[in-house]
């Protein structure tokens, strides 16, 4: 436990948050540049979903070029948006393993994950404790 590791980083972009926002999460904060700058955010800023789903693309990308092959995911303990995210800011994610165990009735495993986004200041912008799954390796392999 406590193993840790920085699974990448993604710059995010006004027409990405705007895209991401038109279909999925349609608040002028997060929609309209100009409506933005009249709310409590004074201006636009990426829906918490936008940065949960950057989170899990890295994730993913990042298990990918470990070899580790992801099954799913049985859930979401927490997760808390900490900082508004804006155009402009690289997130880079990283996650931290709090505890891991075997499937009695299946060849999969267990991870439960601390994952953090920081922005380029440092500054946490999510907070996520989660489950994932992945496919256990035969005995004795590397």
């Amino acid at each position: 436990m406590g193993e840790t590791d920085v699974l990448g980083s993604h710059t995010v972009t006004e027409p990405e948050i705007v895209a991401f926002a038109t279909t999925y999460d349609p608040q002028p904060f997060h929609t309209d540049p100009e409506a933005a700058r009249g709310t409590i955010f004074g201006g636009l800023i990426a829906s918490g979903w936008h940065t949960c789903a950057i989170m899990m693309r890295l994730s993913v990308e990042s298990a990918r070029r470990k070899q580790a092959v992801l099954t799913g995911s049985p859930g979401v303990d927490s997760c808390r948006w900490l900082k508004p995210v804006r155009p402009g800011d690289t997130l880079t994610v990283r996650a931290e393993v709090l505890e891991t165990w075997a499937s009695r009735s299946k060849p999969i495993g267990f991870v439960r994950s601390r994952v953090e986004a920081f922005n380029q200041r440092g500054e946490i912008v999510l907070s996520l404790v989660g489950l994932s799954m992945y496919r256990r390796r035969q005995e004795g392999s590397a």
